[in-house]
């Protein structure tokens, strides 16, 4: 039996590795080249649901994917109108959360969470907030978190 390198010839084995070995180191292959910038800071971030007071123990109901640069996109299904709350509210996002006007929901207790978590132009980002009820949650003003 022939070994490997062999039968592809040594050359091939030896780009075959430099291949492998760029891939395997990040930065190595196709990093940018040093004192140059993205035009955009990096704003991508994993929206959830989740039944429960925790957003760690919770059972996640729903998430869904959004990013704002450099163009709104992901899996959000109003992907342009959670980039303009956020960019209005940011850091402050508990203003998203407050009730329309006219809402009227029933006391019982029974938590929803809702978690923003990743990258926020540049800055790491991780927000939670629990909802009394789903009505609480169905009533909050705001796209961010409506989907």
């Amino acid at each position: 039996m022939r070994s490997i390198a062999r039968g592809l010839g040594l050359g091939s084995a030896a780009m075959a590795l430099t291949a492998l070995t760029a891939l395997a180191w990040p930065g190595a292959a196709g990093a940018a080249p040093a004192g140059t910038a993205s035009l955009y800071a990096p704003s991508a971030l994993v929206l959830s649901v989740a039944a429960g007071e925790d957003a760690d123990a919770g059972t996640v109901l729903r998430a869904v994917t959004l990013v704002c640069a450099p163009t709104p996109g992901g899996t959000h299904p109003d992907p342009a109108a959670a980039c303009a709350e956020l960019q209005a509210y940011s850091p402050e996002l508990d203003a998203l959360a407050a009730p329309a006007p006219d809402t009227a929901c029933t006391r019982e207790w029974n938590p929803m969470t809702v978690r923003a978590d990743g990258v926020w132009e540049g800055q790491r980002m991780s927000y939670t907030y629990t909802f009394g009820n789903p009505c609480g949650l169905g009533s909050a003003t705001g796209a961010l978190f409506n989907f």
